[in-house]
């Protein structure tokens, strides 16, 4: 056979194993989407969820994986997913990934059916059980918006969380058609995936089905969400204008049960870092904090690091996209440097992330400092982690530990990781992770250690505040396999 003849058939046997992974995919769709809508069970490859993802998604879903358990395909997933849907299930969060790599060691010789049905037994025959929770969002900003997709993306079978209402000022004439718009279309993270329509007489969005209605308010106090068929809800306050807990309360009104804010609250109010002291929350908490996106970050990357190897002290400084809060052009501004232009200048400015680890982390109290830089892009930014260690420690250690940590514990949805060296921060909008850690990047000397981490402050910051509200709604899963307690 010629070098040609050879590369032809080459191309040819790659070509056709694509074709038929692709086929694959398509097949696991709907297949995936009806477990998700009608029993509430989550599909997974090592903690990145297949429910509402394309063909491309998933297979590079199943691509990710190499870099810790080997080649993993649709070709090794498919025959156990088919299994998963013949299976009465109820409510659980299922990882194929985890699932295959398992079966590929499969000691007992057991068919793909007989081991899914072993591994997820307990979840035979269970059943949904209450009534969805009503979600509130006040304020309809950056966080709101994507708030609001995130929620109807996962509305399910209906009997999770609800978004039932958002809370604006009325602006002007045609507010509730810009509103639907900023909705439908987003600069940063592209169109709405599915249909947006306006119930302009009910002043409402219909999104995808859900019925969302728009109500017009100045303050907390001239709402009464009962009348609007809204009870227990819980409230997303993302305006960040009320941060006290005297400020939060003014939303218990009828029809709210409890307050979140995304933002980091002053006062005895829990900041909570979901996957690092989500624990804390419980149900006779009425008001609560999400944190900031940079303590959102950072939090899981030094839990995870001061239980393995322990931390001394630290400094975290941040280069973080520019805000709304920031002016576009120089102008009058009540806080220093931010009033000059946030497109022309890398403006130094204060954070109190560092300070909010340590209400999430009571340990590193008083070892970590920090500052930050905004920076002239719209989204994605990036926290310098500079560590003082009690021993030392090689570059490799660091980055296998990092590695592990991201793709096989409990922290794999606050935790992701990667290995390329030409990775920059566009290519990180969109991630779901709070953080995910850069492997190219870490520095190694002694007792320090240099570490960078990535985070989209917005979806990812969002990701987190939903699984803050699920969480406190009640809303639980069981896993498979059981997911790992401790690093």
């Amino acid at each position: 056979m010629s070098t040609a003849e050879s590369l032809k058939a080459l191309s040819d046997d790659h070509f056709g194993r694509w074709k038929n992974r692709e086929a694959l995919a398509e097949t696991m769709i709907p297949m995936i989407g009806r477990l998700y809508r009608e029993r509430n069970v989550v599909v997974a490859v090592y903690g990145r969820a297949l429910v509402n993802r394309s063909v491309i998604q998933i297979l590079k879903h199943h691509r990710r994986v190499r870099m810790i358990a080997g080649d993993l395909s649709v070709v090794d997933t498919f025959p156990l997913l088919q299994a998963l849907c013949e299976l009465d299930l109820g409510p659980c969060r299922v990882d194929l990934g985890k699932l295959a790599i398992q079966y590929r060691q499969n000691p007992e010789g057991l068919t793909p059916a007989e081991f899914v049905r072993r591994e997820v037994a307990p979840s035979l025959g269970q059943k949904n059980e209450g009534r969805p929770t009503d979600v509130v969002l006040y304020g309809f900003g950056r966080i709101g918006r994507l708030l609001a997709r995130l929620l109807i993306e996962k509305a399910g079978g209906g009997d999770g969380l609800r978004l039932r209402a958002v809370v604006v000022r009325k602006a002007t004439e045609g507010d509730l058609q810009k509103r639907a718009s900023l909705l439908r279309r987003d600069s940063v993270h592209g169109p709405f995936e599915g249909t947006i329509a306006v119930d302009e007489e009910n002043e409402a969005i219909i999104a995808n089905g859900n019925y969302i209605k728009v109500i017009y308010a100045n303050n907390p106090e001239d709402v009464d969400y009962s009348a609007y068929g809204i009870n227990d809800a819980i409230l997303v306050d993302n305006t960040g204008k009320l941060k006290d807990r005297a400020g939060l309360s003014r939303h218990l009104r009828p029809g709210i049960a409890k307050v979140m804010l995304t933002a980091p609250a002053k006062g005895d109010i829990k900041n909570i870092v979901f996957g690092v002291n989500g624990h804390d929350v419980t149900q006779d908490d009425q008001i609560i904090s999400a944190a900031s996106c940079t303590t959102n970050a950072i939090t899981p990357v030094l839990k995870v690091i001061n239980e393995h190897f322990g931390l001394i002290s630290g400094h975290v400084e941040t280069v973080h996209s520019y805000t709304n809060d920031q002016n576009l052009i120089d102008n009058y501004h009540k806080s220093d440097r931010r009033g000059r232009s946030a497109v022309l200048n890398m403006v130094i400015t204060e954070t109190g992330a560092a300070k909010a680890v340590a209400k999430a982390l009571p340990e590193l109290a008083g070892k970590l400092t920090g500052n930050s830089i905004r920076v002239p892009t719209p989204n994605v930014s990036l926290a310098i982690l500079n560590l003082a260690l009690p021993r030392e420690i090689t570059r490799e250690e660091m980055n296998d530990f990092m590695r592990d940590v991201a793709l096989s514990s409990r922290y794999q949805r606050q935790i992701d990781f990667t290995n390329s060296t030409e990775v920059v921060s566009s290519d990180f909008i969109g991630s779901r992770a709070a953080g995910v850690f850069d492997a190219q990047a870490t520095i190694v000397n002694g007792h320090h250690a240099t570490l960078y981490v990535w985070y989209d402050n917005e979806m990812g910051y969002s990701c987190q505040v939903q699984r803050i509200v699920e969480y406190w709604s009640g809303i639980s899963y069981i896993a498979y396999p059981a997911e790992i307690a401790d690093i």
